[in-house]
């Protein structure tokens, strides 16, 4: 299968729809990258025709249910952005856009919802957009799942354990990193992530950015990010 790296998944789909969940394109992307070989030998096998599912693997390793979710956020419909992506021209609007919406800006996680005291918990999907700590920043993401590996409290841990099958089909931090092709977000140690923006090790409130520099600043990072994995994945 050929991947054109930089279709925009936007023009699979119909005016404002959500490529994540109508895009056929990005669903074929996602099967074809992500049906691979896992650390211990064995095939990450992705079938798109069990119902009511978007992406589903049922082997010896267990049964995972999958959706789509967009990594490269560039907040310009976000309205507590609003000040600040006003002072962007609409063309450059559309040029990060149309990065972000490319396979670079995609990956998937767990879409089941775990049950606990009778409570449908949020998925790590959901949990990372609404955690005001984490404000679906991927960068910031990623940091909670290096952290997971080591044990170490963050924003995101309790969310994460509900999916620890899911993070032992990879045994640690650097093969699932390496999985998803996310090389150029961590240092070569796999120790350090690449924020997009300076990083307080306490997980502040609603981080940001806090003008239009540092929007620049995030955004020119994550598009570099997203370029240099999607030139991966060709």
């Amino acid at each position: 299968m050929l991947i054109d790296n930089t279709f925009d998944f936007r023009k699979d789909v119909r005016p404002n729809a959500d490529p994540d969940k109508d895009s056929k394109i990005l669903l074929s992307y996602h099967k074809y990258l992500w049906s691979k070989n896992l650390p211990n030998g064995l095939k990450f096998e992705l079938s798109d025709r069990e119902p009511n599912k978007y992406l589903f693997h049922k082997s010896s390793l267990g049964e995972f249910s999958l959706s789509s979710d967009g990594i490269g956020v560039s907040f310009i419909n976000r309205k507590d952005m609003k000040e600040i992506t006003d002072q962007i021209s609409e063309k450059r609007k559309e040029e990060i856009l149309e990065i972000l919406y490319s396979i670079g800006g995609f990956i998937i996680f767990p879409s089941n919802k775990i049950i606990i005291d009778g409570k449908k918990k949020l998925t790590i999907n959901g949990e990372r957009g609404w955690n005001k700590r984490i404000v679906d920043r991927f960068d910031l993401t990623l940091e909670c799942i290096r952290r997971y590996y080591l044990n170490i409290e963050s924003p995101l841990k309790k969310t994460l354990e509900r999916y620890k099958d899911f993070f032992l089909l990879f045994e640690n931090f650097r093969n699932y990193v390496e999985f998803f092709i996310l090389q150029d977000l961590v240092d070569t140690n796999f120790t350090e992530i690449k924020f997009f923006l300076d990083f307080d090790d306490k997980f502040p409130q609603n981080p940001l950015p806090k003008n239009l520099r540092e929007y620049n600043q995030y955004i020119d990072n994550n598009l570099d990010f997203v370029i240099k994995r999607r030139n991966r994945m060709k």
